[in-house]
């Protein structure tokens, strides 16, 4: 605790994260649970962004977005696991003010830059699928990496405006978290400063990035299919359909549980519900975007045959 300068309060330095509020013996299985999620979550991702990098065939803009979006999902998993990590194991579950802050802005970050992401990633496929002929002229390398760089960089002074904001807030307590990260809702219900100009700042954001992000992709996904169904082809409606299938079971995880995470009332009843679907987007989809792309998508595969076949030549080599 501290004092203000001037003033009777006492601030708070650090909150507490309750987490998932679970009995100490099923800990340790937890912790094992989510330690199997994280090496399994880094090794997909980090194989994935190597293959893009290396394979000269995955050099096209819809597979450079992926090596983007594995690169922001290590980074994403990396700003919550390891600290639910460590508080399962030693059982200490504070966080500073700073830190908790600094967390929130990362995950901010991430979010922002993962919705454009998944935008461009939709309307890449819209282009391929629905305007072949204006696709090289309008998706090529270069503008890939640049809409790339776009989207880090909007998410990046979008939350720092936010993180700013939060930052000169003042906390006098309760200090504790019912959850497992720092997140808008959970921190900011337990400053005893005005609210009102940081909830009206992230609400014109979300208003103004977020929706036609959103409104984008769902756009783009609803040309798509209408296109796909208009091929009279069977074979050539599948083949249409499986360069985007993958993608469309990514963003319908990673929107579906985000638009229930914060369009569901903060109550005592829906809290725990919170945290669970929190863990869906969090969590989950980072771990399952490197299965779901390599399992459906031939090119990926043949690129991590091709891989592991030059492994084994340097290995018979060094024999």
């Amino acid at each position: 605790m501290e004092k203000a300068e001037g003033e009777n309060e006492t601030y708070i330095t650090e909150f507490i994260l309750l987490g998932f509020g679970i009995h100490a013996e099923l800990q340790p299985l937890l912790f094992l649970l989510f330690l199997v999620i994280y090496i399994v979550t880094m090794a997909g991702n980090i194989l994935i962004i190597a293959l893009v990098v290396t394979d000269r065939h995955l050099h096209t803009p819809m597979y450079l977005f992926l090596g983007n979006l594995s690169c922001l999902e290590t980074s994403f998993t990396s700003t919550i696991l390891p600290r639910v990590l460590a508080s399962l194991l030693t059982g200490d579950r504070n966080i500073s003010i700073t830190g908790c802050i600094t967390q929130f802005y990362f995950l901010g970050l991430y979010v922002a830059a993962e919705c454009f992401l998944l935008a461009l990633m939709s309307y890449d496929r819209y282009l391929a699928i629905c305007k072949p002929l204006h696709y090289i002229a309008l998706m090529n390398v270069r503008i890939c990496l640049q809409l790339a760089a776009v989207s880090w960089m909007s998410g990046f002074m979008i939350i720092t405006i936010v993180t700013c904001l939060m930052s000169q807030l003042h906390f006098c307590g309760p200090n504790e978290i019912n959850h497992f990260l720092c997140d808008f809702t959970p921190v900011t219900k337990l400053s005893c400063s005005d609210t009102s100009l940081i909830t009206l700042v992230t609400f014109i954001f979300c208003s103004i990035y977020m929706l036609p992000l959103f409104l984008l992709t769902l756009t783009s996904y609803i040309c798509i299919i209408s296109t796909i169904l208009r091929i009279p082809s069977t074979t050539g409606s599948r083949k249409a359909f499986s360069t985007c299938s993958s993608h469309l079971i990514v963003v319908t995880i990673y929107y579906g549980t985000l638009i229930i995470v914060y369009m569901l009332p903060d109550t005592d009843t829906l809290r725990d519900l919170n945290k669970v679907f929190s863990l869906f987007y969090t969590v989950l989809t980072p771990l399952v975007n490197p299965l779901i792309y390599s399992l459906r998508n031939k090119e990926v595969k043949a690129a991590l045959k091709k891989a592991i076949s030059k492994y084994m030549e340097l290995i018979e080599i060094e024999k």
